[in-house]
């Protein structure tokens, strides 16, 4: 993936994620499809975190970092520890944004990258600047698909006695 599509894709990540979470009220912010999944607002906190300390840093340490070992994440763990739930979603779509385009700004200024640069990670094996880049641009769709899904489930929950299968099957099965 070359530097200029993937900022583009990184853009219209962001566009996309803050037109499906910008209108969303509190009460659908904070609503779980069940137990162990995430709410909105932990979707949205989720991305700003990773945005923040995730992706951009793991591509600077790759090429201007040598062998020098990533900051630990914990982007699972945080949901709890950094208690995400009692955020509120429009801050966190706020500080997500915001990060985005600082992102964006720091992509596109970077002199000379060698997508090839690698990481060798302790745990998981060799990384690529550009498997990183690749992955940053794959994490916006993969929080789409969850997120309407979970629209599309709290659509379910609130239309009863009403069916929404007119609409058509869910993708891969369920309502």
């Amino acid at each position: 993936m070359e530097r200029a599509e993937a900022v583009e894709r990184l853009a219209a990540g962001a566009r996309a994620l803050g037109a499906v979470l910008g209108s969303v009220d509190p009460a659908e912010a904070a609503w779980r499809p069940a137990e162990g999944k995430w709410s909105l607002v932990e979707i949205g906190m989720h991305l700003w975190d990773e945005e923040k300390e995730d992706f951009r840093v793991r591509v600077d340490y790759t090429l201007h970092r040598p062998g020098e070992e990533w900051p630990s994440i914990d982007p699972e763990g945080w949901v709890v520890s950094r208690n995400y739930a009692r955020h509120d979603l429009g801050d966190a779509l706020t500080g997500f944004l915001a990060q985005r385009e600082r992102s964006l700004g720091w992509l596109l200024e970077v002199q000379n990258p060698d997508w090839k640069a690698v990481y060798e990670h302790p745990r998981w094996g060799e990384f690529r600047a550009g498997d990183i880049l690749a992955s940053w641009v794959a994490h916006d769709l993969l929080h789409l698909r969850q997120i309407t899904r979970l629209l599309f489930d709290r659509v379910n929950q609130i239309a009863k006695p009403y069916s929404t299968a007119y609409a058509g099957p869910w993708p891969g099965g369920s309502e």
